[in-house]
């Protein structure tokens, strides 16, 4: 018997042409590096060809029993394979890598069940031994191949048979004995008997006990003891683990260290937790990613104490390191069905040192109703009339006197044209926003509006005063690719006369959106989207054109034309009253960096102040690649309309993005 241990916005829908970020944010791998999504392999893979600088060598990996999951995990703990591409200077530094592989090789075998496996390396033909001297022999005859070619280098494997475990025991550091189920569950130790006797199984074991009970409200949990026995004769392994679970305790003292420019005080407006709080790992994960919402921080670190305190609570520790303050982007945006388009913008993110945020925007889009540009060689086809433009200008103080409330400013100027209408508008907007907590969130405050909208019922020359309310939940995990979580929006807008309104109307808006994980990784993922919208309070041609319900577009109906499905007027869209839209989506994962989406979307806007079930609901259908990268995922969609509207000739519709449709 022998005995082993280890330790433990508006989509478009033909070609669009991005900009980078022209200061901080955003860093941009070298083109090799996306490798075609990763389809075609790694150039490392490949040894340069022979030369009188270094000893490349080719590799060869036999395993008995050709196992193809067994010879990619030998290949991913193999030095000699990701070092292909870097060959050794001479052939003793080449004998020094292989001899290296031996004891990797059967880690990588024992941590796969595999204990009397047996591994030989040869180097130009001649074996190698960590038992014996460094062979001279293999040194002198990879020696000749400099220059004339690659040095063969074989891995043979027998892996034997698979051992499987016999006994599992989990035993309570503090009385000796085993956890009742009661106390440890048997679906978070997970490995029983019978199971393949892998060393990863039992370390990945390790780590969801430490995760439970710290999860428990118990930090200092650990493994203070691992027994693995392993019975070679009868190719079974026992393995028992004495766990300490620790005290229980609360979140203690919060020091917020590294804040040079931003004032502390505004960080710990954005933690919601108070000491006494039970301590859990989701806790301290959704204290970092409150932090993290401001725009003024990079990276957020929460270090805890190395004890507890008087009162049995954890001290903790948050490190911030602070973003660059200003940054300027730009993009070039060309669409076949809205044209061309420019956006500019420069922000500051720390204005006066309270994580003060100014971003300037301006933007010009040029759109004739076949959506291409201008003929070149003849100058009246251009016409100013279809050249839009907005500049915006927007302010966000947090943390108003160290509270949880901030104020946002928004100021807009505006001329917009689509095939439906044309709009001047100037906007200024204040209001103020209470976080309850990091997934909620309440906002009022008070519009004013001055525009003109034409369109084919006529002009209207409007004024509007109005007192926007909303109220904002997200659970979601993450920003630009949820798996988990509910994000819901909800806002409502009385624009009452006795405010100065020319048009009395109240509007009501609601999107609701979930996605839900069907396993742990989160490589398939269920995604549903519900919006709705209502007018009330003015008839449909007392509304400015800009103002009603329009569906249709990336962020709406994929493969319908931008905000071309409503109601009708001598077959030009005139918008709605009210507004359907829904979207559900299959998020596969193919590879860790390819995933595909089939989805269905479905909407239209309607005439009266509510959705009427009788009109005609129109449905496309479609299918999106996705390339993760550590920004977030690229999304390709291409969608095709169920039935098309009449007149409408596109037969489907491209749309790319960085972040999930929804």
């Amino acid at each position: 018997m022998a005995q082993s241990g280890w330790s433990g916005t508006r989509k478009y829908s033909s070609l669009v042409i991005l900009a980078g970020l022209l200061s901080g944010g955003l860093s941009i791998p070298p083109a090799n590096a996306f490798d075609f999504f990763g389809l075609f392999g790694s150039s490392d893979e490949t040894p340069p060809p022979p030369n009188a600088n270094t000893l490349p060598y080719s590799l060869d990996f036999t395993v008995v029993g050709n196992d193809k999951n067994l010879v990619q995990t030998l290949k991913d703990a193999s030095t000699l394979q990701s070092l292909k591409g870097d060959p050794p200077p001479d052939a003793d530094a080449l004998v020094r890598r292989a001899e290296a592989d031996l004891p990797r090789m059967t880690d990588a075998l024992w941590g796969a069940g595999y204990y009397n496996a047996r591994v030989a390396v040869a180097v130009a033909g001649v074996s190698l031994s960590l038992q014996a001297p460094r062979s001279e022999t293999a040194i002198r005859t990879a020696a000749g191949y400099r220059a004339r070619a690659l040095v063969p280098v074989q891995i043979v494997v027998d892996p034997g048979p698979q051992f499987a475990l016999q006994n599992v025991t989990v035993l309570d550091a503090r009385t000796g004995r085993l956890f009742p189920p009661a106390e440890l569950p048997p679906r978070i130790v997970k490995i029983k008997p019978g199971d393949p006797a892998r060393a990863t199984d039992v370390v990945a074991a390790q780590a969801r006990i430490v995760d439970y009970f710290r999860a428990q409200s118990r930090p200092f949990a650990k493994v203070t003891a691992q027994n693995p026995v392993v019975v070679h004769p009868a190719r079974i392994m026992d393995i028992s683990l004495t766990v300490d679970p620790g005290p229980q305790a609360g979140i203690g003292a919060i020091a917020v260290r590294g804040a040079e420019n931003v004032d502390p005080a505004v960080v710990r407006s954005f933690i919601y937790t108070e000491p006494g709080d039970p301590y859990s790992p989701a806790a301290l994960a959704s204290m970092r990613k409150s932090i993290l919402s401001i725009e003024a921080l990079s990276s957020v670190r929460i270090r805890e104490g190395d004890a507890l305190d008087a009162h049995g609570n954890l001290p903790l520790f948050v490190d911030i390191t602070e973003r660059q303050p200003r940054v300027i982007g730009a993009s070039v945006q060309y669409s076949t069905t809205d044209g061309p388009a420019v956006r500019a913008y420069w922000a500051h993110r720390n204005l006066f040192g309270g994580a003060e945020r100014l971003r300037l925007e301006g933007s010009l889009f040029y759109l004739t109703e076949s959506g291409g540009l201008p003929d070149e060689d003849d100058e009246k086809d251009f016409n100013w009339d279809d050249v839009g433009g907005r500049f915006r200008a927007s302010f966000l103080k947090p943390a108003l006197w160290g509270t949880r409330n901030d104020l946002l400013v928004d100021a807009l100027a505006e001329r917009d044209r689509t095939e439906s209408y044309t709009s001047r508008l100037v906007n200024g907007a204040a209001a103020i926003r209470h976080r309850f907590s990091d997934k909620f969130s309440m906002q009022g405050g008070i519009e004013y509006e001055k525009g003109q909208a034409s369109d084919i019922l006529g002009q209207i020359d409007y004024t509007l005063v109005g007192l926007p309310l909303s109220v904002t939940y997200d659970s979601t995990d993450n920003v630009l690719d949820p798996t988990r979580g509910v994000k819901l929006l909800a806002s409502v807008t009385p624009y009452p006369e006795f405010l100065g309104s020319t048009v009395p109307m109240t509007i009501a808006k609601g999107t609701a959106s979930t996605y839900w994980a069907l396993d742990e990784e989160a490589r398939y993922v269920l995604a549903g989207r519900l919006g709705l919208g209502s007018i009330v309070g003015s008839d449909l041609d007392e509304i400015p054109a800009n103002r009603r319900f329009y569906a249709g577009g990336g962020g709406s109906v994929r493969g319908f034309g931008y905000r071309t499905l409503s109601p009708k007027f001598l077959d030009e869209p005139i918008g709605g009253r009210s507004l359907l839209e829904a979207s559900v989506e299959a998020r596969i994962k193919i590879t860790d960096t390819i995933g595909i989406v089939p989805f269905v979307d479905a909407g239209t806007a309607f005439e009266s102040s509510y959705p009427d079930f009788d009109d005609t609901i129109r449905v496309s259908a479609g299918l999106g690649l996705r390339y993760y990268t550590a920004i977030g995922p690229i999304r390709l969609d291409i969608a095709q309309p169920i039935r098309r509207e009449p007149g409408d000739d596109r037969s489907f519709a491209v749309y790319v993005g960085i972040g999930q449709a929804f």
